[in-house]
């Protein structure tokens, strides 16, 4: 295959490039395909990822979504004997609500018809709930344990805030190796023909065929393509305008933080634990002085939103913790080196602390093994993807996966390719494309927070 001259070109060498890529190569043998990337795959925004999944979302298409790219994922741990170490112990969300009824009307509307049988409530001293003390993927349960009560949750989990009064056990979901995923995507697929470039695309045009301008190796290429999908994560924005199309997407940071939690303060069999309850951070008096003082950050006197996250990291046998909030609503331009707030450490963990307060210990005194990073949530304003056909003949899109980009991968990867050779789609595919903005009374739907799924 001559890399100038291709069936498709794939613009975006992250997890939802590759993905796409692989589909393509592996499921419908496209072998004229070529990836590219100004920088390595699976750097960039993949390389920043929280690594989890999870099959429940505030709305049945959602988790219709995420359920078959959790489908997708187990087939590939079979196939490979779990070479990207999938887990399952789940997401528990919690919260110090003793009646939290939207919130489990939430719960309820996202599985649909098979709530019922999926969602169990446990009360008072239920011995029918199982704890995660496995984190193997194949003998884990499905569904969803509500516990309700704080001595119930004080059983199970006795290093939570003693205020705990739900938690939403669910139980199709994890954590993974994204990057060991998408090199085992490179690896499958390289023999059947597809190849990787590394090279920026500067410009698009339209002629009997697509032709891609880009910067290679310090020169100027076109690449002509029948096809392109643009996979170009916080970039597919500037990527679509280059062909003329405008995509309703933003883009906004988030931050995370890892490091070695050497006092044990997080239980290793823990599951993903997301607080959802707002808060007001706890501040000195001079430390509020200090915060008031400066505009880009006297915001965090104020009620700060919840869903901060804390999970073990690297197996049971590790010693490294990540701690996550995505609290940030300002959209801006994307880049490849974002500037990190160097206060997002210590105000992360001040709020991880309260939901599992032996976690204060380390406050003031981060170990030097740490990990500050950051990347671009691209997100439509409904926090759904966009994928499958764009408005310009033969541009498709995998594309605006938002925070959930690592367990959505593998389905945005099978149903835009799929819209690519005209194989049929699930029967959801039709309203994760650009088509459902001529949806009114499922935009209208869609203009709800609820049905977002931001955690």
């Amino acid at each position: 295959m001559k890399a100038n001259d291709v069936e498709i070109l794939v613009i975006g060498a992250g997890i939802a490039g590759l993905a796409t890529a692989y589909y393509l190569a592996v499921e419908h043998k496209r072998s004229r395909l070529l990836i590219v990337d100004e920088g390595q795959p699976m750097a960039l925004t993949s390389a920043q990822s929280g690594e989890n999944y999870r099959n429940w979302w505030p709305h049945p298409t959602m988790a219709a979504f995420t359920d078959h790219s959790t489908d997708l994922m187990e087939d590939i741990a079979r196939r490979t004997g779990n070479r990207f170490h999938m887990t399952r112990r789940g997401y528990l969300l919690v919260t110090r609500e003793e009646k939290p009824d939207e919130l489990l009307r939430q719960l309820y509307a996202g599985y649909g018809a098979s709530a019922a049988k999926l969602i169990r409530l446990h009360e008072g001293a239920s011995r029918n709930y199982s704890p995660p003390l496995s984190a193997d993927w194949q003998a884990a349960p499905d569904g969803v344990d509500v516990l309700l009560g704080r001595d119930l949750i004080q059983q199970h989990h006795p290093a939570f805030d003693k205020e705990i009064a739900t938690a939403l056990h669910i139980r199709r979901a994890g954590d993974i190796s994204g990057q060991q995923l998408g090199q085992y995507m490179l690896e499958a697929m390289r023999p059947l023909g597809a190849q990787f470039q590394q090279a920026r695309v500067v410009g698009i045009a339209k002629a009997d065929r697509l032709l891609v301008d880009v910067i290679a190796d310090g020169e100027r290429q076109t690449i002509k393509a029948d096809i392109i999908v643009n996979a170009a994560g916080p970039f597919a924005a500037h990527i679509a305008a280059m062909h003329g199309e405008k995509l309703p997407i933003l883009n906004v940071l988030q931050q995370k933080i890892a490091f070695v939690d050497r006092n044990r303060a997080v239980d290793r069999k823990m599951p993903f634990a997301i607080d959802l309850d707002g808060q007001t951070l706890a501040w000195s008096d001079e430390e509020r002085e200090a915060l008031a003082a400066a505009p880009e950050l006297a915001r965090l006197l104020e009620p700060m939103p919840g869903s901060i996250h804390c999970r073990p990291d690297g197996g049971d046998q590790g010693q490294w913790i990540k701690l996550g909030w995505a609290f940030n609503a300002t959209p801006s331009d994307p880049v490849r080196e974002p500037e990190l707030n160097p206060y997002f450490p210590e105000i992360v963990l001040r709020a991880a602390s309260r939901l599992q307060p032996a976690l204060k210990q380390y406050l003031g005194a981060l170990p030097r093994d740490r990990v500050h990073y950051g990347g671009f949530y691209p997100m439509t304003k409904e926090n759904w993807p966009l994928i499958g056909a764009a408005n310009t003949p033969g541009v498709f899109l995998t594309a605006a996966l938002s925070g959930y980009g690592t367990m959505s991968a593998c389905a945005a990867g099978d149903l835009c390719a799929r819209a690519v050779v005209g194989a049929p789609v699930p029967s959801f595919a039709g309203t994760l494309s650009l088509a459902r903005y001529g949806n009114k009374v499922l935009m209208d739907e869609l203009d709800s927070a609820e049905s977002r799924g931001l955690l």
